[in-house]
């Protein structure tokens, strides 16, 4: 099974930029998108032989996530339960016969960790959204809440360790590499959850999935990595292949990939 995300930093102007193109030539079975920023009937895209399921932000122009799946999933929840947190549609998750595919865009600490407490606050409440999820306890509408192995995707705003930016030293304490936000990704992977791509490519430097659009920063590969795909560790050792496509244009992410056998 081959899977796909990508912070697409508004898909109006992806599309503009060959997303359709990009869509088709990476070929996936699940294809998650983070940033939308779209509501819903503001643009009319479909491809034959995907369902699409949206999670729209209440502000205009802001956030927003979306699958496209080719397999129709058992059922689709567009937030973790929480009113305050599911505001800005940053997750959409879909239940599968074998597992549960949770895309989410983590929200942003800002400059000066100005939104800092909302951002613990999200970590929080998404990882007991997830373990909910893996142990069958959280509530999950008319179905059976039977446990599964959980495959989550997106932008996560955090680099994890110092390998997985160009400049640590510099951007300590920043958004992205603050002590907070890299000690609650710890908490997520040591709840039961694995990184596949350091699982695959533990020491490879120069792995980056965002660039900012200042000083030529994509050009000097002046990166960070921050879109990932975890899976429960139960899992782990189904994970064929962790890509990510530094050579795709049309945003200032990336996308990224995940190949595992069911």
């Amino acid at each position: 099974m081959r899977l796909v995300s990508w912070n697409v930093n508004g898909l109006r102007a992806a599309v503009n930029k060959g997303f359709e193109e990009t869509f088709a030539t990476l070929n996936a079975d699940v294809f998650a998108l983070q940033e939308t920023k779209l509501q819903e009937g503001q643009l009319d895209i479909e491809f034959p032989g995907y369902h699409s399921y949206w999670s729209y932000a209440q502000k205009k122009g802001y956030s927003g996530t979306a699958v496209f799946t080719r397999e129709e999933p058992l059922q689709v929840l567009h937030g973790i339960g929480d009113e305050y947190l599911d505001a800005e549609g940053r997750v959409c998750a879909l239940e599968f016969p074998a597992f549960w595919f949770v895309d989410v865009y983590t929200p942003n600490a800002q400059q000066g960790l100005a939104r800092i407490d909302h951002r613990m606050q999200w970590d929080d409440a998404f990882r007991e959204f997830c373990l909910g999820l893996q142990e069958g306890t959280t509530p999950v509408g008319p179905h059976a809440a039977n446990p599964k192995p959980v495959v989550m995707c997106g932008d996560f705003n955090v680099a994890h360790n110092e390998i997985d930016l160009k400049n640590p030293g510099p951007n300590r304490g920043n958004a992205g590499f603050s002590d907070e936000e890299r000690g609650k990704f710890t908490e997520l992977l040591d709840a039961g959850f694995t990184d596949t791509f350091r699982l695959l490519h533990p020491d490879l430097p120069g792995a980056y999935s965002w660039w900012s659009y200042r000083g030529r920063a994509r050009e000097n590969n002046t990166g960070w990595r921050i879109d990932y795909f975890l899976v429960s560790n139960s899992i782990a050792d189904k994970v064929r292949s962790a890509s990510i496509y530094s050579e795709v244009l049309g945003s200032d992410h990336c996308p990224v990939a995940l190949g595992i056998e069911f």
